[in-house]
């Protein structure tokens, strides 16, 4: 049992350090092209304060963008966003769907929508106030979340 537990520790130390490859640039053209046309479309005058690219085994990257306003935005290897959280501020219109825009201003009159979480099946989004709603990927409501 004792050299089970030393070859696996020994085989995390050496996978370790391959495994953790992220960097650190401030250079947009490091991102994937449509991360790119997003920033310039809704952040055309905002600086970039650092991205960090996560590269994992498979040679594929992820990518986490901060603003100099504090807005963070994290983007598969592909460029899709997969999340963006603006802290005070609101999401801008154009990356939320209109069902999930149209039913927080129904429903939740005078918040904004101040973080959104695109998942595979779900829509997670967070308003000035702190709730937390989930929609599905039609935009549907489906819940409050706790």
């Amino acid at each position: 049992m004792k050299k089970l537990f030393a070859i696996m520790a020994l085989v995390m130390l050496l996978v370790s350090p391959v495994c953790a490859r992220d960097r650190v640039t401030r250079d947009v053209k490091e991102l994937p092209a449509e991360a790119q046309t997003l920033l310039k479309k809704y952040y055309p005058k905002t600086g970039v304060n650092h991205i960090k690219i996560d590269s994992n085994l498979l040679g594929r990257s992820d990518y986490e963008v901060v603003l100099n306003t504090g807005t963070e935005l994290d983007f598969d290897h592909d460029g899709n966003l997969k999340e963006i959280d603006c802290g005070a501020a609101a999401v801008p219109d154009g990356l939320v769907l209109k069902s999930i825009r149209d039913y927080v201003s129904k429903n939740f009159g005078g918040r904004k929508i101040v973080s959104l979480d695109i998942n595979r099946n779900s829509y997670d989004v967070e308003l000035s106030d702190g709730i937390d709603l989930e929609f599905d990927r039609s935009g549907s409501f489906k819940k409050i979340d706790d």
